[in-house]
């Protein structure tokens, strides 16, 4: 099993879960980041610091984000590791509760 990032963090980015993540499995885009499966641990201590509540245990997966498990995976394949906290995109706390925000994802 592993973590999953979900729509929630499309336009925030925040990196709270990054200082914690004993692996560095997480992998940065422009507006969004993302959990590398094959690295996860599956440890859990991401999961509650993520301040939009945007990471989920891949069982626990909300059926309408069932996608970012794929998608999770193809782009930690692209984008580079992140290892330390960085600042929140400038408007993340507008963004953090809005939904359908899929198609705000930048490559």
């Amino acid at each position: 099993m592993t973590y999953v990032v979900g729509e929630g963090c499309i336009a925030c980015k925040y990196t709270d879960c990054v200082e914690v993540c004993p692996v560095d499995c997480f992998h940065e885009g422009p507006n969004f980041l993302v959990i590398d499966p094959e690295e996860c641990i599956d440890c859990s201590l991401c999961e509650p610091e993520c301040p939009a509540e945007a990471i989920y245990a891949e069982d626990d997966l909300p059926s309408d984000q069932s996608h970012f498990l794929k998608l999770n995976e193809e782009l930690s394949e692209e984008w580079p590791v992140i290892t330390e906290m960085k600042d929140a995109l400038p408007d993340a706390d507008e963004f953090a509760d809005q939904k359908g925000k899929l198609d705000m994802l930048l490559r």
